[in-house]
């Protein structure tokens, strides 16, 4: 008969003592401190700055009537005529630019998402807009296309109007008759690639056994953009309107150098309001005012554009 005999357990380790383990978690996070004091200093103090300036009454051409005035320039913002046609505008700008580009994004993406000799090459020359910088891409839109002497579009229509047996066409002024789609033309240019690829990207992300499937199911290649594919772009689809709206809204350098917000201010969005109200009428509260209400909405778009992305990644992890 054999008798059992315990034997001890291994005593457990003993527990760390918690302050040494909150001083190996400061010891991680010292190395990001000196990126963490940069990021407050360059854009938080500036900001908290500017929250102070929107406060007073302030006009530089009299710096020593300085008012502490309250919320009454957040009432002016809300209120200016001026500042109202700036939203309008910039809704109208920022609206016709992300979805323009969204849609011929789209049609780029399906177009490089085959395969076809020199594919490579294509994508490179529809990516160079984008990276073109934005006032050298204005310029090169204000001169290159649109002056009405030697443009390219006035140009061609000469051409067209040579190639049927008739005089030169009519000089037309782009910038002065069309303002608006002027600079919507050149956004338009610009940001496309961005869009391109991030569609592109959804559409490299689809499962291909799916498409398989669909195919052998005796689906049509529309049926297949429309109930599989178009689907599993909407995520992608709508990534692509958040950041481009949290980019566009902030166009300055287009409206600056194609219209300086003009003729009749057709074409003066926020950012260029806020550039008159600081730099043309020296009211450094009322655009301090104006420039705070712009980033708050711009961090309302960010927060749904994280939110977005945080959901693009989970689906990703899920697979």
């Amino acid at each position: 008969m054999t008798t059992l005999i315990d034997t001890p357990k291994p005593a457990p380790p003993p527990a760390r003592p918690r302050t040494s383990a909150g001083i190996e978690k400061w010891r991680r996070r010292v190395p990001l401190l000196p990126a963490l004091i940069f990021t407050i200093a360059v854009t938080q103090l500036p900001f908290v700055a500017t929250l102070a300036i929107s406060t007073f009454q302030w006009n530089i051409l009299q710096p020593g009537e300085r008012h502490f005035t309250g919320l009454s320039n957040y009432a002016f913002v809300f209120t200016d005529e001026r500042l109202r046609a700036a939203v309008l505008n910039t809704i109208v700008l920022t609206a016709s630019v992300v979805l323009i580009s969204v849609l011929l994004g789209l049609g780029l993406a399906l177009l490089l998402d085959r395969r076809f000799a020199g594919r490579g090459l294509a994508r490179t020359l529809l990516i160079a807009p984008f990276l073109v910088m934005p006032v050298a891409s204005a310029l090169l839109w204000k001169h290159a296309i649109y002056n009405p002497d030697y443009g390219l579009l006035n140009g061609t229509l000469n051409a067209v109007y040579r190639f049927f047996g008739a005089a030169n066409g009519p000089t037309v002024d782009w910038v002065s008759s069309f303002p608006m789609p002027a600079v919507v033309l050149s956004l338009v240019w610009q940001w496309t690639p961005f869009m391109m690829l991030i569609l592109l990207a959804g559409l490299q992300a689809q499962p291909h056994d799916v498409l398989e499937a669909a195919g052998v199911d005796g689906a049509t290649p529309l049926e297949t953009f429309r109930f599989i594919t178009l689907p599993h772009l909407r995520r992608y689809i709508e990534l692509g309107i958040l950041l481009g709206t949290i980019y566009v809204v902030q166009t300055f350098d287009a409206v600056f150098t194609i219209t300086q917000g003009g003729p009749g201010s057709e074409t003066t969005n926020l950012p260029y309001e806020i550039y008159l109200t600081m730099f043309r009428k020296y009211e450094y509260g009322e655009a301090a005012a104006a420039g705070v209400v712009v980033v708050i909405g711009s961090i309302i778009i960010a927060t749904f554009a994280l939110r977005t992305i945080a959901s693009l990644f989970r689906e990703e992890a899920s697979r």
